[in-house]
């Protein structure tokens, strides 16, 4: 499957996760019904005598009403709970957040895998957790979108696995990112939680009716029936929650063996993620959490983050064996022994730049003092990428290759010490932003650097500090930079960050007209920082149909092909290129829309547009993107990096324009 067909089946499970839902709900109602018939009516169970009313419509509507409002309740609140995105999951399961310029060697690791996944896969950089109290190997990636996602990870997992294992771990979980698993998972959390307030209403019921019943003379005290109906709740809340727990192995089980697949495509290393696996059935600790939350995020982890359940009915993953051996069908089923003291720590990791490029030597100290030295030699990316064939596009969004993950590795080496410094700190984050904003006018310049001192002294000392640096980077490698960066920035505090959105406004408008790629940076950082520091409004799908956006995808196409030609045949040319792709779609013919109605609010407002709409729109969108914009056969330096940034904005991640290598 591609991208957009596992993003269809994500909808598609959503309904089959509603359709379960409604089954375990009404089956409640029906057990609650009998249960309070039996209590508060006193019927005797005697059916043959014809005397037992088991119908009361009264009851019953009233049974339903208040044991929806529970479930309904309690998923509300669980869903506002998490509605932060994949932060409110990590501090709920005790994670913590790393600092982006963090000195220690373990979570400079970390740190550094999920970076190079990142930019490899065309996901802006997430924020990283960490468990401390976990000792067992697990992580998990959550979130509403790209904007909001994190990556956590246990202190087992990062402690206890080499960085090619490490590596494939985050690869899954990247995976379950590409996939469209994260809001499925992020609603069944607020669905399990639902269901077991049944649970919660039964103990408060019991301990209430308890506490009541001592006030009561003993002739009174047998008749009061709260005790008697919170054992009744919590008993068949209980229920309620085993047929959750089915739920979530039903809709994530498979998904695992797809994420496992999409790790090993990702890296093409098949043995950094069985390592993980077999480190976990070796570990006394296994996969297992200790956080009383396990369970209701137990389908987001990479191992089963539980006991071991009934005949594995409620296992949210498959065994390790059958992980294992769907990746090496040699597995002999042998776990080796790991323990704590196992653990592989990182010395030293060091870079330097010399002939040949950016070259590193990682130490390792194993127990016992045995050191073991890897030096891995990185090439700079400074020099302009060759212009790309149209036809590879497509078949990369959402599935990155090898060639993607040694691209992004080489890409941020071969940003100098101090901007990679400087990514990893919130004034140098924001410092790098302004920099790439910067005039190459030397006039305007100043204007924008006297602008940028009367918000703040500090940034203007720190922009000027870089700019040396920040005018050498490649235009390739700049929204790059820019994804490096948005960690650090979602440190800043709120009055920080509305103080930099007012700088970001006041640099691209200095020269009073916007281009291009002032544009794009600015879409491309907002979009991701204002569900951070705002409450975002959720994207829902509106359309299902692409002809009543006929005139967005107009307005769009003749953006692109209006871009870098001043000759009127040439731009008709590359725009029916792209519509050509998208009239049948469409049922009708789709115009060039001339150039004044087609200037960049237009486009934004109809890239909002095209973001409602289903996934299969959005990549026949795309494809007509690239299309228009490589009329001529292929796409040059700063058309690559604008077609990244509107599939960024139609949420569909792109990877860096590379050529894969051919599979072995």
């Amino acid at each position: 499957m591609d991208f957009f067909e596992r993003q269809d089946q994500a909808r598609r499970n959503t309904k089959l996760l509603s359709l379960y839902f409604v089954i375990a709900v009404v089956s409640l109602i029906l057990a609650i019904y009998i249960a309070v018939l039996l209590i508060f009516k006193g019927v005797k169970m005697n059916l043959r005598a014809g005397d037992v009313p088991l119908w009361d419509p009264q009851l019953f509507a009233g049974v339903a009403i208040a044991t929806l409002a529970i479930i309904i309740l309690g998923s509300v609140f669980k869903s506002l709970q998490l509605s932060k995105g994949g932060s409110a999951v990590a501090e709920s399961l005790g994670g913590r957040l790393l600092s982006p310029n963090t000195t220690d060697l373990d979570e400079r690791k970390l740190l550094n895998v999920v970076e190079e996944m990142a930019l490899a896969s065309g996901v802006p950089v997430p924020q990283v957790y960490v468990m401390d109290d976990e000792p067992g190997i697990n992580a998990f990636a959550a979130g509403h979108s790209t904007s909001d996602a994190v990556v956590g990870v246990t202190r087992g997992c990062m402690k206890l696995l080499s960085r090619d294992e490490l590596q494939g771990v985050i690869a899954h979980e990247f995976s379950h990112i590409l996939n469209g698993d994260m809001r499925l998972n992020l609603r069944l959390v607020g669905i399990i939680f639902g269901i077991l307030c049944i649970s919660v209403v039964g103990r408060v019921l019991l301990q209430s009716g308890r506490r009541s019943a001592y006030r009561l003379n003993a002739r009174d005290r047998g008749s009061n029936p709260l005790p008697l109906l919170g054992l009744a709740l919590l008993l068949l809340g209980s229920i309620g929650v085993f047929f959750g727990r089915l739920i979530q192995a039903a809709v994530s089980r498979q998904r695992e063996f797809l994420a496992d697949a999409s790790a090993v495509q990702f890296t093409r290393n098949p043995a950094g993620l069985t390592g993980a696996l077999k480190k976990i059935g070796g570990l006394v600790h296994g996969s297992k959490l200790e956080s009383a939350h396990a369970g209701e995020a137990s389908h987001m982890f990479f191992g089963n983050s539980l006991g071991q359940s009934l005949f594995g009915l409620m296992a949210t993953h498959p065994p390790l064996n059958d992980r294992i051996r769907a990746i090496d069908p040699q597995f002999d089923g042998k776990f080796p022994r790991v323990s704590g003291a196992d653990a592989i720590l990182p010395v030293r990791d060091v870079e330097w730049t010399g002939e040949g490029g950016v070259s590193s030597v990682e130490t390792f100290l194993f127990p016992g003092g045995l050191k073991s030295e890897t030096i891995i030699v990185r090439t700079t990316t400074t020099s302009v990428p060759p212009p790309i064939p149209a036809r590879i596009i497509m078949p990369n969004i959402g599935a990155p290759a090898p060639a993607h993950l040694q691209y992004a590795v080489e890409l941020r080496n071969s940003f100098s010490p101090p901007v990679q410094e400087a990514a990893h700190n919130p004034l140098g984050a924001a410092a790098l932003i302004y920099g790439l904003l910067l005039s190459s006018d030397p006039a305007v310049r100043a204007r924008q650097l006297e602008l940028l001192g009367q918000i703040s002294a500090g940034a203007r000392q720190e922009t000027e500090r870089l700019l040396p640096h920040v005018d050498a980077i490649a235009v390739h490698a700049k929204l790059p930079l820019a994804d490096l960066a948005l960690p650090a920035l979602r440190h800043c505090s709120g009055i920080q960050y509305e103080e930099f959105r007012r700088a970001l406004g006041q640099l691209i408008e200095c020269d009073g007209e916007i281009d291009l790629f002032e544009y794009v940076l600015e879409k491309v950082v907002l979009r991701h920082l204002d569900s951070h520091f705002h409450e975002a409004r959720k994207s829902v799908i509106q359309y299902y149909a692409i002809r009543p956006l006929a005139r967005d995808c107009a307005v769009l196409l003749s953006a692109l092909a209006y871009l870098g030609t001043d000759d009127p045949a040439n731009a008709e040319a590359a725009f029916q290129r792209g519509a050509g792709k998208l009239s049948y779609h469409a049922q009708a013919e789709l115009m060039l829309v001339p150039e004044a109605e087609c200037d960049l609010p237009q486009v934004d407002t109809a890239l909002d547009k095209l973001n409602q709409a289903v996934p299969q729109i959005k990549k026949n969108v795309l494809d007509a993107c690239a299309q228009t914009v490589a009329a001529d056969g292929l796409i040059q330096e700063m058309e690559a990096e604008l077609l990244r940034a509107i599939a960024d904005t139609l949420d569909c991640p792109m990877p860096p324009f590379v050529q894969p290598a051919p599979a072995p």
